[in-house]
């Protein structure tokens, strides 16, 4: 139980760190996915979606080139994953002491749902780019939901485990 939850922890934080260190490089990033996209046949990769690739990459660019304070913004947000990962420490090193950091990276990945859904119309993003960043959501939540699943069952033990250990004990002494 406790490997299988040290597991899905681990692809979390692991999930954390790429997404954190890929929003650091993220004007030539963004130039590097275009040109994948562009490369792709039309059915993979749809003409809208390629063209808010270039839009996103041109603002990027843009936005970089002449105001490179405005990347700052992102050098945080790559700092914010890396420190969330970080966050998990605590749970990987002993997961039911720290249950708790579990159920408030669920919490974050469910309040990325109405971020999404009031912020991305607001900032002109379309929705079905959007319904992207809610996925990340979903894929956050779910190795979070399966190593909450596996601490609460090594929650249930525990009693049991350290009544085992006491009556050992007593039995030795």
């Amino acid at each position: 139980m406790l490997r299988r939850a040290r597991f899905w922890l681990v692809v979390l934080i692991v999930g954390l760190v790429l997404s954190g260190v890929t929003a650091f490089p993220l004007d030539h990033g963004s130039a590097w996915l275009v040109r994948i996209a562009e490369r792709l046949p039309p059915d993979q990769c749809p003409g809208f979606v390629l063209d808010w690739l270039h839009t996103v990459r041109t603002g990027i660019h843009e936005t970089w080139t002449r105001y490179p304070f405005i990347a700052y913004g992102t050098d945080w947000l790559a700092f914010a994953h890396l420190t969330i990962a970080a966050a998990f420490w605590g749970p990987l090193r002993d997961p039911v002491r720290n249950i708790w950091v579990v159920r408030w990276g669920l919490l974050a990945c469910a309040g990325i749902i109405p971020l999404a859904l009031i912020c991305g119309p607001l900032r002109g993003i379309p929705f079905w780019w959007s319904l992207v960043d809610i996925s990340f959501g979903v894929f956050g939540a779910l190795p979070l939901l399966l190593a909450y699943r596996w601490i609460r069952r090594l929650e249930r033990a525990a009693p049991a485990a350290a009544v085992e250990r006491g009556a050992a004990t007593a039995a030795t002494a």
